[in-house]
């Protein structure tokens, strides 16, 4: 957009979508950039849903447990905060009354929560885009407990409508599944020193199945996703 038009669509009172996503590997066949990828893609289709706006995705966040990953880039939390911060505060100083934060990535939530919660005047929204249950119908019935924690079919398939992705031999092996005790202890990506997490999982992906992900699941989860956020943002707005 050229300035003017967003001076024209502050004018008319427009919110803006922020998404938030990550730059880390994921797995054998999936994109680096996959979280950021999916929170951009279901911000955009919202925002057409509602007449919003999409400020440019923050795709640089805390992922050190995936550096001894090749490709994995890593802020610290610190950094981050004060980058979403400072982005946040620059919406809201060019007269964005409504802020909705979509985010793809564990790891930015506690993070995101401090930055909301010091800014009480500012009217913002933290979602995932998984928060919502019809997208959480499509995830157990496609997948069940193969969708794991960690380049996850169902974030793959999402990135498989922008063009296919090949299945590369090391995904079509099912990885180790997790027990609930090690969910539970590893929830936000809580998943430790960056050499023992590639030890402990060495094609990167966390008790997540991504080969059984499909374009056409994709198309469905996208879909589902970017009508439940849109409902979200209207109740929100």
């Amino acid at each position: 957009m050229t300035w003017p038009a967003v001076e024209a669509a502050l004018a008319r009172g427009a919110g803006v979508f922020l998404p938030v996503g990550s730059t880390e590997q994921h797995g054998p066949m999936g994109l680096i950039g996959t979280d950021a990828l999916c929170a951009t893609m279901i911000a955009e289709g919202a925002a057409r849903a509602v007449g919003a706006l999409v400020a440019p995705t923050l795709a640089l966040t805390p992922a050190p447990f995936n550096t001894a990953f090749p490709g994995t880039l890593s802020i610290s939390e610190g950094v981050f905060a004060a980058l979403a911060g400072e982005v946040i505060d620059g919406l809201a100083a060019q007269g964005f009354r409504k802020i909705y934060v979509l985010n793809a990535h564990g790891a930015n939530l506690a993070p995101l929560r401090a930055v909301l919660k010091a800014r009480p005047s500012v009217t913002a929204r933290l979602k995932s885009w998984w928060d919502f249950e019809p997208v959480n119908v499509l995830r157990r019935e496609w997948y069940g407990d193969w969708e794991g924690m960690h380049a996850t079919p169902s974030e793959v398939a999402i990135t498989m409508t922008l063009g296919d992705l090949p299945l590369v031999e090391a995904a079509r092996k099912p990885p180790e599944r997790l027990t609930p005790e090690y969910i539970k202890a590893h929830a936000g990506d809580r998943h430790g020193p960056p050499d023992a997490h590639r030890r402990d999982f060495p094609d990167g992906r966390v008790g997540s199945h991504s080969a059984l992900a499909t374009r056409a699941q994709g198309e469905q989860l996208l879909a589902a996703a970017v009508q439940a956020v849109a409902e979200d943002y209207r109740t929100f707005a």
